[in-house]
C-alpha cells in the first residue's frame, strides 16, 4: 500500500505566493526573489506531506498562476497577440494570464472560467488550426530534479490531452486538433523518460462527465497512439464518479487509475471487477474539497475487504488534488475549541491517510477510533440542532415575486434613469488604509464609532468620486467588507470563520472560506446601517449589495449532514430578512450576487436539472419579499453560461450584470439564440487585468450587445467589483467607461 496526493495548496502555509506574486508585479521584488519563494513554498509543500506519512510526493502540481496555464507553456500553446519569441518566459505567463508583466506591453488577457465545480480559476487555453506546438517543459524537469535533490520519491502531475482539449476554446470541431496536440504529449513523454521518472500522474477530469461517443473513441486513440516508453501511467479523474466509463477506462494502455470515493458514490467492488488485475487501484477516500475530519473507523470497515482483494495494489489519496483545502488547521486558535476538533486542513488530511495505512496494515484500530470520536458527535449532536427552523422551510408562503417583469418595469420608471444606466458591480479598491483600519478595530484598538466614523469617511468619499465621474447608480464601494462571503458569514448563526483558511481562487487571489456547521439564521442587520448612509449623501440611487444564497453556500466549506438544497434555503431565509430591512430603510435597488450558480452544478449533465430547480428557487425566495417598484439586480461572473440560459432567466431579475469582456461579447452569441427577456449589462471591461480599456474598446462592445439586447435594456458596467484594483486605474476606467455611454446615447438619440 503506498500513500500519494494528486496535489498540494500552492499559495503557501502564509500565502507566500500572493504576497512575492504582487510584490514582483509592482516591481518591489526581482525576479529571481520570486523564484526563491517559489521554491521555497514547494520544498516546505514536500515537507509536510512526507512528515505527514505521504510516499509518493507530487510534482508539477504547483504553477506560479494556473496549472492549466503551465500546461499550454509546456506544450508552447501561445495565443498569437503575446510574443511568441519572448525571452522572459515568466513575463509571458503573466501577460497571458493578466494582459500585463513587469515588462512588456499590455494585452488582452486570456479568458478565465471555473475549474469545474470549483472556486478556483483557470486560464482559458486558445486554439487554432495550426497549433505549432513547441514543448519546453524545463520548469518541471527541474522541480522533478529539486525533488530528487532532496531525497523525496515523486510523481509528476499533467493535465491529459483529452482534458486539455475538452477546457480550451476553439471556433470548431475540437477532435481534428487532436493528432497535432498528441504529438506535443509524446515529445513530453520522451523526455519525462529521459528524466527517469517512474510514475506519471496523468489527468484527465473530463472522465466524470457524460462523454458522447466520438470523445470516448478520442480516448481510446490518443492513449492508444501514445508511446508510453518505460513511465508509468496513472490515470487521474475527480470531482465525480467514472463507474459510466469503466469499460472504456480498461480498455486503455495504463497501469493504474485514481477513483474519487467521495464527490458521488463510487462502485468500488465495480472497479476491481473492470479494471486489469495488475493495475494500482487509487481510492480517493479522503475528501480533498471540505475541511471536516474523516470518520476513518467507518473508512476502515468499509476498506478492509477491499484491501484484501487488491492484494497489494491499494493506492490511498485525497479526493482530489488538496489546492481546495487550507494548508493547516493548527494555527487556528480563534476557533471554539469543539469546531476545531471537528476539522482537517491539507496537512491534517495526509495523516488521516496515514491513519487509516496503519489500521489497515495491522488490523489496530484504536488509534482511529480515538479520532473519531469528534466526528461521530458533530454528526449527532447535529441532528439535534434547531428543528423548528427546518419546519418553518416547509411552511414559507411567499416563494417568489408577485409581479412579472413587465409589470415591474414600468413601476421602477420612477428611478428616472438615462437610457444605457451606467453602474458598478459593488465593490471599490481596497487599500492597505481599509485593511489597517478593519484589522486596527478587531484587534480592538479602534472602538466602534471611531470604526464607524472612518468606515463612512470612506463611503462618503467612494459616493463624491462616483458622482464626479458620472455614474447613474452607485454603490456605497463596500469598504467595511473583507470578503463577499466571510463578510455576511459574520452576521449568520451557525456559521464561523476562520483565520488562515485561505484557498486560491485564481493567481494571486486567496479567498477564506467560511464554515457552515449548523442550522443558519440572522442574527442581526447586516448592511442597512452602511447603505442607509450611503444613500444619505446623494439624489442618485444607491444599491444594496447582498450576496445570494447559492454563492455564500458555494464559497463555503458546508456542512455535510444536511443537503446542500435544505442549507441553500436556510441561507435564502436569512438574505430574504436583509433584502425586507433595506427596503424599509429606503434602498431602492438591490443587487443579490449569484456568480457561483454555474460554479454549482453537478459534473453531471443529468444532474443537471435537480439542482438548477432548488438553486433558482434559493434566489427568488431571497427577494421574494421585494415590491414591483424596488429593482432587483443578480451579478455573474467568470462561468459558462450558455448551458444554464433557461435557469438564468429564471431567476428573473430585472437586471443582471455578467462578464463578457475577456471573451469580447462571445457571451451574448447564447442571446440570439434565446432573447435574455430583463435588462442586462454585459462587462465591458476586464477589472482582473491593471489595463485601462478606452473609449473606443468599450463603444465597439457595446455596440456589439446593442445588436443582441435592445437599447431600454442594456446597461453599462464592468466585468465584476472593483477591490483588486488600484483608485487611479479605476477612476480612469470608470471616466471612459461613462463617456462611451454618453457618445453611444447621443449617438442612439
Amino acid at each position: 500500500m503506498k500513500l500519494h496526493t494528486l496535489g498540494f495548496p500552492r499559495i503557501g502555509a502564509d500565502r507566500e505566493l500572493k504576497f512575492a506574486l504582487e510584490d514582483y508585479w509592482q516591481g518591489r521584488i526581482s525576479k529571481q526573489e520570486l523564484l526563491q519563494t517559489t521554491a521555497d513554498i514547494r520544498r516546505q509543500n514536500w515537507a509536510i506531506q512526507q512528515q505527514a506519512g505521504i510516499e509518493l510526493l507530487p510534482v508539477g502540481d504547483f504553477a506560479n498562476y494556473d496549472h492549466v496555464l503551465n500546461t499550454s507553456l509546456y506544450l508552447g500553446i501561445i495565443p498569437r497577440r503575446f510574443s511568441q519569441d519572448s525571452s522572459d518566459k515568466l513575463d509571458l505567463e503573466f501577460r497571458i494570464a493578466r494582459g500585463r508583466a513587469p515588462s512588456g506591453c499590455a494585452c488582452a488577457a486570456s479568458d478565465m472560467t471555473k475549474w469545474f465545480n470549483t472556486n478556483y480559476h483557470y486560464i482559458v487555453p486558445e486554439l487554432r488550426e495550426s497549433l505549432d506546438i513547441k514543448v519546453d517543459i524545463q520548469p518541471l524537469l527541474e522541480q522533478i530534479e529539486e525533488a530528487r535533490r532532496l531525497g523525496h520519491e515523486s510523481k509528476p502531475v499533467l493535465l491529459g490531452p483529452l482534458s486539455y482539449l475538452y477546457l480550451s476554446a476553439f471556433e470548431g470541431d475540437k477532435l481534428q486538433l487532436l493528432e497535432q496536440l498528441l504529438s506535443g504529449y509524446q515529445q513530453i513523454f520522451e523526455q519525462l523518460n529521459s528524466a527517469r521518472v517512474g510514475w506519471l500522474q496523468i489527468d484527465e477530469p473530463i472522465l466524470g462527465l457524460e462523454l458522447d461517443t466520438d470523445w470516448q473513441e478520442a480516448f481510446r486513440n490518443a492513449y492508444g497512439a501514445l508511446r508510453q516508453g518505460s513511465l508509468k501511467l496513472l490515470l487521474t479523474s475527480y470531482f465525480a464518479s467514472i463507474d459510466h466509463h469503466l469499460d472504456l477506462i480498461a480498455s486503455l494502455p495504463l497501469h493504474g487509475v485514481h477513483l474519487d470515493c467521495v464527490a458521488e458514490p463510487t462502485d468500488i467492488q465495480l472497479a476491481i471487477d473492470t479494471l486489469p488485475r495488475h493495475w494500482i487501484v487509487s481510492l480517493g477516500v479522503i475528501d480533498g474539497r471540505n475541511i471536516w475530519k474523516s470518520d476513518l473507523s467507518a473508512l476502515y470497515h468499509k476498506l478492509e475487504p477491499v484491501y484484501a482483494q487488491l492484494n497489494g495494489r491499494t493506492w490511498l489519496a485525497p479526493s482530489c488534488s488538496l489546492l481546495h483545502c487550507p494548508v493547516d488547521v493548527e494555527p487556528e486558535n480563534k476557533l471554539e475549541p469543539k469546531i476545531k476538533s471537528w476539522l482537517a486542513f491539507a496537512r491534517q488530511k495526509c495523516h488521516e491517510l496515514s491513519l487509516l495505512k496503519q489500521a489497515l496494515l495491522s488490523g489496530d484500530t484504536t488509534e482511529i477510533e480515538q479520532y473519531s470520536a469528534p466526528v461521530k458527535a458533530r454528526l449527532t449532536s447535529s441532528e439535534a440542532v434547531n428543528n423548528a427552523l427546518r419546519e418553518k422551510l416547509t411552511n414559507i408562503k411567499q416563494l417568489q415575486r408577485a409581479e412579472p417583469y413587465a409589470v415591474r418595469k414600468q413601476k421602477q420608471q420612477v428611478l428616472a434613469l438615462p437610457q444605457l444606466p451606467t453602474t458598478t458591480i459593488g465593490s471599490f479598491p481596497q487599500t492597505t488604509a481599509i485593511r489597517r483600519l478593519r484589522a486596527a478595530y478587531k484587534r480592538r484598538e479602534l472602538s466602534a464609532e471611531e470604526y464607524t466614523r472612518a468606515m463612512q469617511q470612506q463611503i462618503k468619499d467612494c459616493i463624491a468620486l462616483q458622482e464626479t465621474i458620472g455614474l447613474d447608480v452607485l454603490v456605497h464601494g463596500e469598504p467595511e467588507r473583507n470578503d463577499m462571503v466571510e463578510y455576511f458569514a459574520d452576521f449568520l448563526d451557525g456559521v464561523t470563520t476562520t483565520r488562515f483558511g485561505w484557498v486560491q481562487s485564481y493567481g494571486s487571489r486567496c479567498v477564506k472560506p467560511p464554515v457552515i456547521y449548523g442550522d443558519i439564521t440572522r442574527n442581526q442587520p447586516m448592511t442597512t446601517n452602511w447603505l442607509s448612509y450611503a444613500q444619505s449623501l446623494t439624489d442618485k440611487p444607491v444599491k444594496g449589495m447582498l450576496t445570494g444564497p447559492v454563492t455564500i453556500l458555494c464559497w463555503s466549506f458546508v456542512r455535510d449532514d444536511l443537503s446542500r438544497e435544505q442549507v441553500a434555503r436556510q441561507i435564502a431565509l436569512a438574505v430574504s430578512d436583509e433584502v425586507e430591512d433595506l427596503i424599509d430603510s429606503g434602498i431602492t435597488i438591490i443587487q443579490i450576487d449569484e456568480p457561483a450558480i454555474r460554479e454549482g452544478m453537478p459534473v453531471k449533465q443529468s444532474q443537471w436539472p435537480h439542482y438548477l430547480d432548488w438553486a433558482v428557487a434559493s434566489f427568488r425566495l431571497a427577494c421574494a419579499k421585494a415590491p414591483g417598484g424596488v429593482q432587483i439586480h443578480s451579478h455573474m461572473c467568470y462561468s459558462e453560461f450558455n448551458d444554464i440560459l433557461d435557469a438564468i432567466i429564471a431567476l428573473d431579475a430585472d437586471v443582471l450584470t455578467v462578464e463578457t469582456s475577456r471573451s469580447n461579447m462571445v457571451l451574448l452569441d447564447a442571446f440570439k439564440h434565446k432573447a435574455y427577456p430583463n435588462d442586462i449589462g454585459p462587462g465591458v471591461y476586464d477589472i482582473h487585468s491593471p489595463n485601462v480599456p478606452d473609449i473606443a474598446w468599450i463603444t465597439g462592445l457595446l455596440k456589439k450587445a446593442l445588436d443582441v439586447v435592445p437599447a431600454e435594456r442594456l446597461w453599462v458596467n464592468p466585468d465584476c467589483g472593483l477591490k483588486t484594483r488600484g483608485w487611479q486605474e479605476t477612476q480612469a476606467a470608470l471616466v471612459n467607461m461613462v463617456s462611451a455611454a454618453k457618445q453611444l446615447r447621443a449617438q442612439l438619440t
